[in-house]
């Protein structure tokens, strides 16, 4: 009897989703068209009757598109959770349908002949394959589960930091990319359908086709290969139709994601073990959901006038499902994972190479105030009127980048001396959207927020991430791979709801914009004492919790007996690393990875431990924020990039490099 409502589960949970997301979908049209009229509206709308057109050319196709979308993304999902047998595996965690983003507005700014030439499906699974390669890349042969989610979801960060600096580059032509990179089903129409209708078929041919050795390579590879499986071209050949399935979706409607890992982890906990069980209901639950939240989307638009775009509900009702599972998986990054000793560059003393840094911070800062670039060429200022009206714009944003990036280099050195991984920092912890989501609220709630309530706010949702941290990590022990997959999940799960108030379209949405981009562009001399005079304020307090951080690490039995008090410790220690962070994104956003970068260097330079440790993760930090400043504003001159998005893509390469010298280890 068991057995027999087991095998039923998979469908009774199809079916009551299924009656959910029609009821809900009908309800939201029945208040402007009578159910009565629904059957003619349907088969032959009146050309005078303009709810009957709306039901028949806009509705109908919407609730059809969503429908093909859900199905599309939860069968990529169970195709690739199968092929690299992890239950987090998905075109969202893997970088799939970032890369897919990046590839479209790249052409849709630079070559916009090649969206007639190829077709945005074309190029779509082009950015596609090459973020899988380069997510398979640097997560190695044995493709442990956190390792690669790790590595696949800082690519999707790359690729999105790289597409919000071609946006900025051309506001004018991408304006509507906004809405769509946020996954809006708003404007289909037959034709979406149409055009993803053929495609989803094939694939589920090939998948078809695919069920017997995908289920076999659930065994070790060595039996599959004994019963005749071909390993590499099986997995190859899956791989090609989940990431079809994931590109066509994104060409389409943008970018929607945890449909594909929810929609699987229903059909699993439901009763459907076998591949080939799991691939159809998995589809047919992952359409109904995507309908049903999409419904229930526009019914909130209908009754607040908020109009929240299906991607970022998804995301938003999603990331607790991937918190979820990163709480109870057992294999991935440990502690020892990342090198957290590197060999030095420099021998000797550390006094002189501290200086080093110091002269290099100090040779950067004349750079940024003398060397400039215009339309009409290179130009090195001299005395006179002209380098006193540059200084009084270019000196503010360069002391101002460097308060941020020092304060970001010292947070990251606290954290990842605090638990002892060399891939641990603000922003893959999460802290950097946490203090985003803040400060986002204070915009949106306070009519003129000033410097202390935007750092007040700042510093509440930093924090919110760190008890987000503690809460989602104790039951691992503060893994510090497990932490490391909740601190990025959770700040995925951020900047969806980030890119969700972007996309409403606000005046207030276009100013969080920029300053989530780290443009230092607007930055007065105000600003930029309120961030040196932070800075010089909280760096020698995390200074001198050196010789604290040089006994923790020793292990907690010996921190112990040595007489240091643990949570005090550590909460002071988070506390603090959250405060930095507030301050440093208040000026330069929230995607930076200097954080990660700045005590790297420093450890590269013999800094590792005690205050040297700190403060040459703080020079180290300052230095690299100072040259993005100056690469961002002389790069593409007369147009500029923010410096936040130019330390993004010089250090996010950097954490994937990291990657490549972690040891895989096992999550106890």
């Amino acid at each position: 009897m068991r057995a027999d409502i087991r095998r039923a589960s998979p469908a009774r949970l199809t079916a009551a989703l299924a009656a959910l997301a029609i009821a809900l979908s009908l309800a939201s049209v029945s208040h402007a068209l009578p159910p009565r009229l629904w059957t003619t509206a349907l088969l032959h709308p009146a050309a005078g009757d303009t709810a009957a057109i709306l039901f028949h050319f806009a509705s109908l196709p919407r609730a059809v598109t969503a429908f093909l979308c859900g199905a599309a993304l939860a069968l990529s999902g169970t195709v690739l959770q199968q092929v690299l047998d992890n239950p987090l595996a998905a075109p969202s965690t893997l970088g799939v349908s970032a890369g897919a983003e990046l590839a479209l507005v790249a052409a849709t700014l630079w070559a916009p002949d090649t969206l007639g030439l190829l077709g945005r499906d074309a190029i779509a699974t082009i950015g596609s394959v090459a973020a899988a390669a380069a997510v398979l890349l640097v997560a190695g042969r044995r493709l442990a589960p956190t390792r690669v989610i790790l590595a696949g979801l800082v690519v999707g960060l790359f690729a999105a930091a790289c597409g919000t600096a071609l946006k900025l580059l051309d506001q004018e032509e991408v304006g509507a990319l906004y809405l769509w990179g946020a996954g809006s089903l708003d404007g289909t129409d037959w034709s979406t359908v149409q055009a993803l209708l053929p495609r989803l078929c094939l694939c589920a041919l090939g998948t078809a086709l695919l069920v017997r050795p995908l289920g076999l390579l659930s065994l070790a590879e060595g039996q599959a290969r004994s019963l005749g499986v071909a390993v590499g071209p099986i997995r190859a050949a899956a791989l090609g139709v989940a990431i079809l399935l994931a590109a066509s979706v994104t060409s389409a409607v943008g970018v929607i994601g945890f449909v594909e890992i929810a929609a699987p982890a229903l059909a699993r906990a439901a009763g459907a073990r076998r591949f080939g069980a799991r691939a159809i209901h998995a589809s047919l639950i992952g359409g109904f959901l995507l309908v049903l939240v999409d419904a229930a989307t526009r019914a909130l638009s209908d009754k607040t006038g908020l109009t929240l775009p299906t991607g970022a509900a998804t995301a938003l009702l999603g990331a607790p499902l991937l918190l979820l599972f990163a709480a109870r998986l057992r294999e991935g990054l440990s502690g020892g994972d990342a090198e957290t000793s590197p060999s030095t560059i420099f021998g000797g003393k550390r006094g002189p190479r501290l200086a080093m840094l110091g002269v290099a911070v100090v040779l950067v800062l004349v750079a940024a105030l003398v060397v400039g670039r215009s339309g009409s060429g290179w130009s090195i200022l001299g005395r006179g009127a002209d380098l006193a009206l540059v200084m009084d714009y270019r000196l503010p944003r360069s002391l101002a980048a460097l308060g941020a990036g020092a304060l970001l280099g010292a947070a990251g050195a606290l954290l990842q001396r605090l638990t002892g991984n060399a891939l641990v920092g603000p922003e893959t912890l999460g802290l950097g959207a946490g203090a985003a989501c803040g400060f986002a609220a204070a915009l949106l709630l306070v009519a003129t927020p000033n410097s202390a309530i935007l750092l007040g706010a700042g510093a509440i949702g930093a924090g919110g991430v760190l008890a987000g941290l503690a809460v989602f990590s104790a039951r691992g022990g503060f893994a510090p791979g497990r932490l490391l997959l909740v601190g990025v999940t959770l700040g995925a799960a951020l900047q969806a709801g980030l890119g969700a108030v972007l996309a409403l379209g606000d005046a207030r949405s276009t100013q969080l914009l920029a300053w989530m981009a780290g443009s230092t562009y607007g930055v007065g001399l105000v600003g930029a004492t309120v961030a040196l005079g932070l800075a010089a304020l909280l760096c020698p307090a995390a200074m001198l919790l050196g010789r604290l951080l040089d006994t923790l690490s020793l292990g907690p039995a010996v921190a112990r007996a040595l007489g240091v008090p643990l949570g005090p410790t550590r909460g002071l220690v988070a506390l603090l690393a959250a405060l930095m962070t507030a301050a440093a994104v208040m000026t330069v956003g929230p995607l930076t990875f200097v954080g990660l970068l700045g005590p790297q260097i420093a450890q590269r330079l013999g800094h590792r431990r005690g205050a040297a440790g700190i403060a040459g993760a703080a020079l180290a930090g300052a230095l690299v924020m100072a040259a993005a400043d100056l690469l961002g504003r002389i790069v593409a001159a007369p147009f500029e990039i923010p410096a936040g998005l130019v330390a993004a893509v010089i250090g996010i390469p950097f954490v994937l490099a990291l990657f490549g010298v972690a040891r895989p280890r096992s999550i106890a």
